[in-house]
């Protein structure tokens, strides 16, 4: 292996490492931003915009994190292809390249992706607490 197909390999890990701090990021702003506007929505001045939000924040953020989990995917079957690729080869097509189109179909669907438990595990979480605090603030 030659030393710039190296760090064509150490690139793609670069960018891997990035997708997987990225989505970190977003569940603790999901978390974040979800208690925060609970606490609006239940406070003393009691608003029901924010209890909306409060539910939707993770619906977005989940839309995210499945983003990134993807491209995270679709990185590391680059790197695998990458490392294999013999010298020849990698002189004559992949130097350099850090485009994923030709893993799509081997990644996923976007749906498939949002289903995974790393995925939804928080998300789907913290729309159930929220749920459940909203209704025991409206009830009471």
């Amino acid at each position: 292996m030659q030393p710039e197909q190296i760090k064509h390999l150490e690139l793609i890990q670069a960018v891997v490492s990035r997708m997987a701090s990225n989505s970190f990021l977003l569940k603790g702003w999901s978390v974040t931003l979800s208690a925060a506007l609970v606490g609006l929505a239940a406070g003393k001045d009691a608003n029901l915009k924010f209890a909306v939000l409060a539910v939707f924040a993770p619906l977005l953020f989940w839309g995210l994190d499945e983003y990134y989990l993807r491209q995270e995917r679709l990185f590391r079957k680059l790197y695998d292809h990458i490392r294999v690729m013999a010298d020849a080869d990698w002189q004559a097509n992949g130097r350099f390249d850090m485009s994923t189109h030709i893993f799509h179909n081997d990644a996923g669907s976007w749906c498939k992706t949002a289903r995974k438990p790393v995925v939804y595990g928080v998300h789907l979480l913290v729309i159930v607490i929220v749920t459940a605090i909203l209704a025991f603030v409206v009830l009471q």
